[in-house]
């Protein structure tokens, strides 16, 4: 089961676009586990819990992207912005393929094999929109 993390400031507007991106998921049968978190606890969420396959920020935390990926770059997961129009859109769909190419590019540049559910999945390999 791969694990996206959502971080906002509280973690609770973020909550909601989760909930919604995690709905999709379950509805094209993707392992995939989806969670917000506030970004001052991603820390202590790592040490204690697992592992995110990919780390996806606010907007409200925006000034927080560089920072956030020297901090976690020994990671080598993608850590990656939700536009602000798909977030206020709640647009759940869009950022849920974002993070999954997200996700298929990193493992490239890592030169490991993909054998992910969703490397097959026509729904996941349509153009970036």
């Amino acid at each position: 089961m791969k694990k996206i993390y959502l971080l906002c400031s509280q973690g609770m507007s973020t909550s909601i676009l989760a909930s919604m991106m995690q709905d999709c998921a379950n509805k094209h049968k993707l392992p995939v586990e989806i969670v917000a978190y506030p970004h001052g606890k991603l820390p202590s969420v790592i040490e204690k819990w697992a592992l995110p396959d990919a780390i996806l920020l606010g907007p409200q935390v925006k000034y927080l992207l560089e920072e956030t990926r020297q901090r976690f770059s020994h990671l080598n997961i993608p850590i990656i912005m939700i536009s602000q129009e798909d977030y206020g859109m709640l647009n759940s769909d869009k950022v849920l393929k974002k993070a999954l190419l997200a996700m298929q590019e990193n493992k490239e540049k890592k030169n490991e094999s993909i054998d992910d559910i969703w490397s097959n999945t026509v729904w996941v390999r349509r153009k970036r929109e």
